[in-house]
C-alpha cells in the first residue's frame, strides 16, 4: 500500500536531517500544511526548537495580493516559522529526498477569521456562534473558501492535495480550557447543536418551505430534556444516530435541514475542486478528509459515498477506532469507480491516541475492507518508539506484499 506521513512545514525548515529522516520511514509522500488551523505542536527531533505555536490560521506560503485585493475575508499571513515560504522551502527539501509532496488544506475551520467576521460563522439554535466554524452557506465564505484552496493546493512543487474541513464544521472542536463535558451529548444531539441558523440558513430553509425561525425553536425543543437532565437520545452507529435525529426533529423537519446543509456542502466541494483543478496541473489528485454520514461535520465532513467520486478522485477517511469503526468508516467507500482512492488514515503518535505498535496489522485489516493507501497522523509529532514502530510496520507490509507477488504468502500480515 502506497503510505503518506502528515508534516508540518516547521518540521523540515531548519532541520536538514528532516528529509531523509521521513524517507526512511517507508513512506512513500508527504502530506504538508500549506493552509492550517492553530495549534501548539511538539518538535521532538528539531535541532532549533522544541514547540511551535501557532497562533491562529494561516497559510504556510506568501499569499497572492492580486487574488485577495478588495475582500474583507482572506487569509491571514504566519510569522512563527522565519521562512517567507515555510511550505515551498520544505516541499523542496522533501521532493529533493525523493518524496512525493502533496498540500495539505483547512478550509471551513478558522478561530481567527470568525472572531474578525462574526457574522460570517455558523450560529446554533440559541444564537451562539461558532467563530471556529465558517458558515459555508454565506456567499462570502464560500466565495473565500473557493479561492484559499485555489491558491493553497496547487503550491509549487504539490503533485496533489488533501482538502480537510470541505464542508460544514459544528461544535466538535478542540479547545484551550475546554468545559463543555457537563452534560453529555451523543451524537444526534451534537449534531443539532450544530445545525446553523443564522439568517442565511434561515432563509435556506425558507426556501425549502419552513417558516423563519421553525428550525431554531424545534431544536431548542428537542434538546431541552436534555439541559434538564434526561439522556441524550442517540442510536447506534451512523444510521443509528440520524434516526434519532428525524426521531428529535420529525422527519420532514429533519429531512428539509439535512436538504439545505446538504445543497450548501455539494455547492462548495464542486467548486473548491473545480478551482483546485482549473489552478493545478494535469494529473494532479484531489483528495477529501470525509466521512461516510452525510450529517456528519467537522474536520472529516460528511459525504454521500455513492456520489462523491463525481468531484474528487478519492477520499481520506478516520480510521482512529477499533476494527468495528474501520469497517464502518471504509465499508461504504468500498464500491468505487476505478482508479479512485480511498486512504485510511491511521494515528501513529501513541501519547495522542495512535496506535504505532498495531500499524501493520491496522493496516492490512484496512486494505481488506477496501482501502488503498495509507495516511500517517503525525511524523513531525511522534517520538522515536513511535517512529521506529511506524519503521517496523511498513517494512513487514512492504515484504507482505512482496510476498503475495511472489505467491509465497509466507510474510503476509494477518487482519485485525
Amino acid at each position: 500500500m502506497r503510505a503518506a506521513a502528515f508534516l508540518y512545514p516547521w518540521d523540515v525548515v531548519g532541520d536538514p536531517d528532516a528529509p531523509d529522516r521521513l524517507a526512511e520511514l517507508g513512506v512513500q509522500q508527504v502530506t504538508l500544511a500549506a493552509a492550517y488551523h492553530s495549534t501548539r505542536a511538539l518538535t521532538p527531533r528539531h535541532p532549533r526548537h522544541r514547540i511551535v505555536t501557532a497562533r491562529h490560521s494561516a497559510v504556510l506560503y506568501p499569499p497572492d495580493p492580486d487574488r485577495w485585493a478588495g475582500r474583507a475575508l482572506r487569509p491571514y499571513a504566519q510569522d512563527w516559522v522565519a521562512d517567507p515560504d515555510p511550505f515551498g522551502t520544505a516541499a523542496r527539501a522533501l521532493a529533493a529526498a525523493g518524496l512525493e509532496v502533496h498540500s495539505w488544506v483547512v478550509l471551513a475551520h478558522n478561530s481567527r477569521l470568525g472572531a474578525d467576521h462574526p457574522a460570517a460563522v455558523v450560529r446554533n439554535a440559541h444564537g451562539d456562534r461558532y467563530p471556529w466554524a465558517p458558515c459555508i452557506a454565506h456567499p462570502e465564505v464560500r466565495d473565500y473558501l473557493v479561492r484559499l484552496a485555489a491558491e493553497a493546493a496547487a503550491r509549487p512543487g504539490a503533485r496533489g492535495t488533501e482538502l480537510e474541513s470541505c464542508g460544514w464544521y459544528g461544535l466538535a472542536h478542540l479547545h484551550g480550557h475546554d468545559k463543555l463535558a457537563g452534560v453529555r451529548l451523543g451524537g444526534a444531539a451534537e449534531y443539532l447543536m450544530s445545525v446553523c441558523c443564522c439568517p442565511v440558513c434561515e432563509g435556506g430553509y425558507a426556501e425549502l418551505g419552513l417558516a423563519r425561525g421553525e428550525v431554531a425553536a424545534a431544536v431548542r425543543r428537542a434538546l431541552a430534556p436534555v439541559w434538564d437532565g434526561a439522556a441524550a437520545p442517540d442510536g447506534e452507529g451512523r444510521a443509528g444516530e440520524w434516526a434519532a435525529v428525524e426521531e428529535l426533529l420529525g422527519q420532514d423537519l429533519a429531512g428539509a435541514v439535512r436538504a439545505w446543509r446538504d445543497r450548501a456542502a455539494g455547492e462548495l466541494r464542486g467548486a473548491v475542486v473545480g478551482a483546485v483543478r482549473a489552478a493545478a496541473p494535469d494529473g494532479f489528485r484531489v483528495l477529501l478528509h470525509a466521512d461516510p454520514a452525510p450529517h456528519r461535520c467537522g474536520p472529516n465532513p460528511g459525504v454521500d459515498p455513492a456520489v462523491v467520486w463525481a468531484s474528487a478522485d478519492g477520499v481520506v477517511v478516520p480510521c482512529t477506532g477499533g476494527a468495528a469503526e474501520r469497517a464502518a468508516v471504509l465499508g461504504p467507500f468500498a464500491r468505487r469507480p476505478a482508479g479512485a482512492t480511498v486512504a485510511a488514515n491511521l494515528g501513529v503518535v501513541a501519547g495522542m491516541g495512535g496506535s504505532p505498535g498495531t500499524l501493520a496489522a491496522d493496516a492490512a485489516h484496512a486494505a481488506a475492507l477496501g482501502a488503498d493507501e495509507l495516511r500517517l497522523y503525525h511524523a513531525g509529532l511522534a517520538g522515536a518508539a513511535d517512529l521506529a514502530a511506524v519503521r517496523g510496520a511498513l517494512r513487514a507490509l512492504n515484504r507482505s506484499v512482496g510476498g503475495r507477488a511472489q505467491g509465497s504468502g509466507a510474510d503476509s500480515v494477518p487482519p485485525a
